[in-house]
């Protein structure tokens, strides 16, 4: 029986959790749920079909493969947005996997058009620029679009934007985007009155009510990142990483630590040697700054992540758990992904789309006895 090289275990009640704290938050407007790049790194196929299981019926993904990926999870029933849009000849693809593409361009839009055949029209999403500057319709696009004997060929589900700086909530491009956003949605939803409108990512629920619109998409809070940063936390932790202990070494003198010689050990010192490294993920850029946990002690990061391993000073730990049962958790309800961040200097959706292919993954299912 080999032993795993890491464990990372997925709080799947907790994600349930947290999308049914927003969805209550959010009410009545529509929840969906992006579970794009194999839903932050945490699987997509258990992740959604829990989801699907709790009511969520509106999934965002990022490209026509995750797409396809989830209607093979889901089934028929749910709505899939594929928010990178429709690649030129790519639109037959998504009609026949049932995949609403996001347009946000007038060449994607002929594009879809031309693609439609006798049936009835295909569903799609149009994206409007409020002032992000990435994918969308500008203002002048938009009114020429909707002056058009084309647009009502569009059987259009949404009408949506992206907010730049909803995790800084008293940044005044906020107010800015939603102000460009509801300028323009009277105008579309005449054209389109079957659209509902969509502004909202995790931290954009939190700026209020007239953020929500008819339609939000959180991604990240969902996964336990904190959408209102420098506040508590109003989501769940739902990860856990778990590093095995290789060997513990008593310092009998002061001693450099890993490469470059950049940590430094002194003589009483006792080490943990573990697995993991910038190859799962976890980045150089901890040194001095990443902490874990070894029965339920912290211990420092002591020297550079190299590929493969990591090490850690746990003197304070005692007794010590023998090797091969001994783990340090870089990750848990305490540790959350958004604490690793910013040891990496990073942000919490990069900690959990890193997280590398060589932890054995274990979910807790909804139906399980742990919380």
């Amino acid at each position: 029986m080999t032993q795993p090289d890491g464990i990372l275990t997925i709080n799947l009640r907790a994600i349930v959790r947290n999308w049914l704290r927003l969805r209550d938050r959010v009410r009545p407007a529509r929840c969906a749920a992006v579970v794009k790049a194999n839903a932050y790194g945490l699987g997509v196929q258990p992740v959604a079909s829990a989801l699907q299981r709790a009511g969520c019926d509106l999934f965002f993904v990022a490209t026509l493969a995750e797409g396809v990926e989830l209607r093979e999870v889901l089934g028929g029933e749910a709505d899939i947005v594929v928010l990178g849009g429709a690649r030129p000849g790519a639109e037959p693809a998504f009609i026949a996997h049932r995949l609403w593409p996001s347009l946000f361009s007038m060449d994607a839009i002929e594009r879809w058009l031309a693609a439609q055949g006798q049936g009835p029209l295909a569903p799609c999403v149009i994206k409007f620029n409020s002032g992000m500057t990435r994918l969308g319709l500008d203002a002048f696009e938009l009114q020429a679009l909707l002056a058009s004997p084309e647009a009502k060929s569009l059987a259009v589900q949404i009408f949506m934007s992206h907010l730049a700086c909803a995790d800084e909530a008293g940044h005044p491009q906020n107010q800015q985007q939603l102000q460009a956003f509801e300028q323009v949605c009277g105008a579309a939803q005449s054209v389109w009155p079957q659209a509902i409108t969509s502004l909202s990512n995790s931290s954009g629920i939190f700026l209020g009510r007239a953020w929500h619109q008819q339609c939000v998409r959180p991604g990240a809070a969902l996964y336990g990142v904190n959408p209102t940063p420098g506040q508590s936390n109003p989501q769940e932790a739902v990860v856990r990483l778990a590093l095995p202990v290789m060997q513990y070494r008593q310092l009998q003198a002061d001693a450099a630590v890993g490469y470059g010689a950049a940590g430094q050990g002194v003589k009483g010192q006792t080490l943990a040697v573990t697995l993991g490294g910038y190859a799962d993920g976890l980045h150089r850029q901890m040194l001095g700054r990443a902490v874990g946990e070894l029965a339920q002690q912290r211990v420092p990061l002591v020297g550079r992540v190299a590929m493969d391993t990591l090490v850690f000073d746990v003197s304070s730990v005692s007794p010590l758990p023998v090797v091969g049962e001994a783990y340090v958790e870089l990750l848990n309800d305490a540790l959350t992904v958004d604490v690793l961040a910013t040891a990496m200097g990073s942000i919490g959706y990069e900690v959990l789309t890193s997280l590398g292919a060589r932890y054995e993954r274990r979910y807790i299912e909804e139906g399980s006895s742990q919380p």
